[in-house]
């Protein structure tokens, strides 16, 4: 009896030990499943400020100016280049996100610069529907030059007279 107890017990917790983590994979995988990407296109509506804003500090530190091609968003990190088309004229501009802005309630995603909605096409009518994505950012700068990497004639032939001095017996 006490046998047939232990062994009883035994398939009781082994079913429970190996139920347990059966669940716990099955409960990660639907998890995995929800878990959304990082967007990073946006199509929305524009708007833009100008001298109303002229010399107001913005989000980065910075006075605002107009004539600059920046933009204030909330779907950026502050100093990203993003790339602007306007949807009705195929135009584009590439800004700088220095503020944050507009205001969430106006469902807009983007706050332009007066001189970039100069460029857009859009400064008369004020809003536009724009397609904006990040342009990544990359190190412009010239690789340095190391002149000792080089071989030159003058080196290779000195070097090829030491090697056969050392090459002929005397």
């Amino acid at each position: 009896m006490q046998t047939k107890l232990r062994v009883i017990a035994i398939a009781v917790v082994a079913s429970l030990l190996w139920i347990n983590p059966m669940s716990a994979a099955t409960q990660r995988t639907k998890a995995q499943g929800n878990i959304k990407g990082y967007k990073t296109s946006y199509i929305g509506t524009a708007s833009w400020y100008g001298a109303d804003r002229q010399g107001k500090k913005m989000a980065n530190g910075k006075p605002f100016d107009r004539q600059k091609l920046t933009a204030a968003s909330w779907y950026f990190p502050l100093g990203t280049k993003v790339r602007v088309v306007n949807l009705k004229n195929g135009e584009s501009v590439v800004v700088t996100i220095t503020d944050r802005g507009p205001n969430l309630r106006l469902h807009r995603i983007l706050d332009l610069s007066e001189a970039a909605a100069g460029r857009l096409d859009y400064v008369g009518v004020g809003l536009t529907p724009v397609f904006l994505y990040p342009v990544p950012s990359f190190d412009t700068t010239a690789a340095a030059f190391n002149s000792e990497l080089v071989e030159t004639p003058a080196k290779v032939a000195s070097s090829d007279l030491t090697a056969k001095a050392f090459a002929e017996p005397m």
